[in-house]
């Protein structure tokens, strides 16, 4: 990380700017980012901005951060979690998220990496990397700081030592240790799921694909049939396969993506609320203020304020 070139904080007011997107936190965003694998700590970003990491998202890198010390909270999309280690957190692409890291006591690791490396890594270590993305779905997952916790923390440092000699075969290397932590973040889950119940199958082909389709098309279009047509399937063969795989219907899913933009539009812009119905698409900002209200069970203008003062207690504004 430079430390000369720190990122320009975003005030915890709203702001016109909308949620920003990076590459590496305070970096441009770099849609071409290719075969990228990326480690540093904690505190390397964290300590020269006030051990706080305002909302951001990324268009197309997966997030481990594996906290081996500390504490804080994290903001993922409008919703605020606490965090303690020893712990990993998960942060899929395009996930709205930001921390508010405890002072001088919090340290691990952050691992960045391009969705492509999960496709270069093996079948084996590709299930493995799909089954984060099933986890992520929880974000915080605990780690057992005895066994499993010090095995993790041992290939963070061996990534790192092989990211910086930069030896003969480091890609390799670095693409199996970070399979190797998938792994152990995965059998961490499937120990608390054991005894909490959580659903941890491994992404579907199709589903993930229809989120893609979504992610690029849900402005314009929210008919299912237009998703159909794409994945080359009928809409009833798209609705009982994603009700079977995810238990909810594809226009479920639609709907949550529309939903998601327009709480980040609320909280994160001061765009006015009949501004943010037609950038959603939506002819007629009552419309729109019905369908928030229909899913939510509150006004977009009373949704705004609620947040605003939730994402002013997280930035100790």
């Amino acid at each position: 990380m430079r430390s000369e070139s720190q990122p320009n904080q975003v005030d915890s007011k709203r702001t016109s700017a909308g949620l920003p997107l990076f590459h590496l936190y305070g970096d441009p965003p770099n849609d071409q980012a290719f075969d990228f694998v990326h480690i540093e700590r904690i505190s390397s970003r964290s300590s020269v901005n006030d051990w706080l990491i305002q909302a951001h998202r990324h268009r197309n890198l997966f997030q481990i951060l594996i906290v081996e010390n500390g504490s804080g909270e994290m903001s993922v999309e409008t919703a605020i979690r606490s965090f303690a280690a020893p712990c990993a957190i998960l942060v899929s692409p395009n996930v709205a998220h930001g921390f508010k890291f405890h002072a001088d006591v919090t340290d691990g690791f952050v691992i960045t990496f391009s969705e492509d490396v999960a496709m270069r890594i093996g079948d084996g270590a590709r299930d493995a990397i799909s089954h984060l993305a099933a986890i992520a779905e929880h974000l915080i997952v605990p780690i057992d700081v005895s066994h499993r916790g010090s095995r993790i923390l041992q290939f963070c440092i061996d990534i790192q030592q092989e990211n910086f000699l930069a030896r003969d075969g480091y890609r390799l290397a670095t693409r199996a240790l970070l399979s190797l932590i998938a792994i152990e973040i995965g059998r961490s889950q499937q120990i608390r799921a054991r005894t909490e119940a959580l659903s941890l199958a491994c992404a579907d082909r199709t589903v993930e694909t229809l989120k893609r389709l979504i992610e690029d098309n849900f402005r314009q279009n929210r008919e299912i049939g237009f998703y159909a047509d794409r994945l080359a399937m009928t809409t009833d063969r798209v609705n009982d396969h994603v009700k079977r795989v995810a238990g909810v219907t594809a226009g479920h899913l639609i709907r949550q993506r529309v939903l998601t933009e327009a709480k980040r539009e609320l909280v994160f812009t001061n765009s006015a609320i009949n501004e943010i119905a037609y950038e959603l698409g939506f002819g007629d900002p009552s419309h729109f203020a019905r369908f928030f209200r229909k899913q939510t069970g509150m006004t977009p203008q009373d949704f705004r304020a609620a947040q605003f003062a939730k994402m002013k207690g997280l930035h100790g504004a």
